[in-house]
């Protein structure tokens, strides 16, 4: 008998809608694989409880993005109902979407970080004249999809970083120039790595999910010993995170600092646009043949 999958998505995060893009080429892949797919938008945890119940799946396919689908939580959930589902499991999941414990657990294992401080919107602000006067990157501690992420190069864009709350929890790391790369870890290998040549000033929300904003490099025409490295320092995480069957790592470089760990994704993304499954793809393991490796390597923590 066919597995059923229970495919969430939607969710409750500022990514919503690009969780909703990929669901449906999600849902085909798994058919075409002859799993029995059934779709479930999670706007409401009661109903969640009830589908669960109710359809007794015997995996849930994790397609949600940012908060509550990436960070811990919905894996906690279903740990706690010793329901499988696909990506990583709960702690990886959370140190993954938290940039300063990512960077902690990277630095500890010989990957190279950008220097960084953990503060809130409302001290950063309280030190305006400080930072101005430095090159440096604003993002949230804990988000995905270059949401709520400013460049500051010039004194004048410090005043475009702007947050609704000022105990926003924000990470201000040094600026790294250079190129931006990124690699697939999928079930501990990385096989090769993509160069981002973004039309904005850097590989953000638009650029990630608008098509022709960004030329994507596959393989990345750089040095043998840099493509190496990045290789390396993605296997190295994706194993010290214990990440489960998929994660992405994203990369600058330049010749002065060398290969500098940006952030890892634990559930990167699997719209049309999305730099996975085109790695994959590369490497010869179809779309359908992906999605189908994170079910049958769907697990939860054993009590």
């Amino acid at each position: 008998m066919a597995k059923k999958v229970l495919l969430i998505y939607g969710g409750f995060s500022a990514e919503r809608e690009v969780s909703i893009s990929a669901k449906d080429d999600i849902a085909t892949a798994l058919k075409s694989k002859g799993y029995e797919v059934i779709e479930h938008d999670l706007t409401n945890a009661w109903n969640l409880v009830d589908i669960l119940r109710r359809e007794k799946p015997d995996v849930v396919f994790n397609g949600l993005y940012g908060n509550w689908g990436e960070d811990g939580e919905i894996q906690g959930f279903l740990d706690m109902l010793q329901i499988p589902y696909t990506h990583s499991g709960m702690w990886a999941s959370l140190v993954g979407m938290d940039k300063q414990l990512t960077k902690i657990v990277a630095a500890q294992n010989g990957i190279k970080v950008a220097h960084g401080q953990l503060m809130t919107y409302g001290i950063y602000l309280q030190n305006k004249n400080f930072w101005s006067r430095k090159q440096h990157v604003v993002k949230p501690v804990a988000d995905g999809s270059s949401v709520g992420v400013f460049l500051v190069l010039k004194p004048e864009d410090i005043d475009k970083v702007k947050y609704a709350d000022a105990e926003q929890k924000i990470l201000v790391e040094d600026y790294i120039a250079g190129r931006e790369l990124t690699v697939m870890c999928l079930e501990g290998k990385a096989y090769n790595v993509t160069e981002l040549k973004a039309s904005n000033q850097f590989y953000d929300y638009e650029a990630k999910y608008t098509a022709g904003k960004t030329q994507h490099i596959l393989p990345a025409d750089i040095p043998q010993k840099v493509c190496d490295i990045c290789c390396n320092y993605a296997e190295t995480l994706h194993k010290a995170l214990g990440c489960n069957t998929v994660s992405r790592c994203d990369f600058r470089y330049n010749e002065k600092d060398g290969v500098v760990l940006l952030e890892i994704n634990t559930n990167p993304g699997m719209t049309s646009l999305s730099l996975v499954p085109e790695q994959a793809k590369y490497v010869g393991i179809s779309y359908a043949d992906l999605c189908a490796k994170l079910v049958e390597n769907a697990s939860f923590r054993q009590r």
